[in-house]
């Protein structure tokens, strides 16, 4: 019997590109299943990210620290999300982020080396890491141009609408560090938001 975790990765491959059950097992042998205990770093800085990380439970926090102490959050992850530090990954440098689970989680894990043997065993792996790659730098430069150019407030009613689920699972802090802003501002908007209801 296949494991649960595998079979939300499955569907989560199906919907991207169309496999035989032989091209999807093949692909699927080449995770590893990992369980990640809250507070504990999948990548820090200074060490090359060996894996792209598939969450099948759980939610993770991608950031970055800068000169005067402040962080900085780039990325979160929950189910049926993808994450790491995508230059340390590719390029095989030392990473520059770090990503911390945000709960106890469980992960599916694919190395560097088992991507590029996918990549070159069939073009239909190579089609869906391409897809994969295509929507989370979509993703990413309109989170980036959002911040940007929108208001504070317009920034994190759009993240409530479009992701709920998120904002009531990782920290009051880390939320207003992606949104660009404070955490009493965030506060202050909250409490706005409230006293509408």
């Amino acid at each position: 019997m296949v494991q649960p975790e595998f079979e939300f990765l499955s569907n989560h491959i199906l919907k991207r590109v169309q496999l035989t059950e032989e091209e999807l097992n093949f692909m699927l042998s080449k995770f590893k299943l990992t369980k990640i205990k809250k507070r504990q770093f999948i990548v820090q800085p200074g060490f090359t990210a060996k894996y792209r990380n598939y969450v099948c439970s759980g939610a993770f926090r991608a950031y970055v620290v800068i000169d005067n102490g402040e962080d900085h959050t780039i990325q979160f992850a929950i189910e049926d999300w993808w994450i790491t530090d995508y230059n340390s990954f590719f390029n095989d440098q030392p990473a520059t982020m770090f990503v911390v689970a945000l709960e106890d989680s469980v992960i599916l894990q694919l190395s560097r080396e088992n991507e590029d043997l996918l990549k070159q065993a069939n073009h239909k792996y190579e089609t869906f890491f391409r897809i994969s790659a295509e929507r989370a730098q979509a993703f990413h430069f309109r989170q980036l141009i959002t911040n940007l150019t929108q208001p504070a407030e317009f920034r994190y009613e759009n993240f409530l609408d479009k992701y709920s689920q998120i904002a009531n699972r990782v920290p009051q802090y880390a939320l207003a560090s992606y949104l660009g802003m404070t955490t009493e501002y965030l506060s202050k908007l909250r409490n706005k938001r409230t006293s509408k209801q």
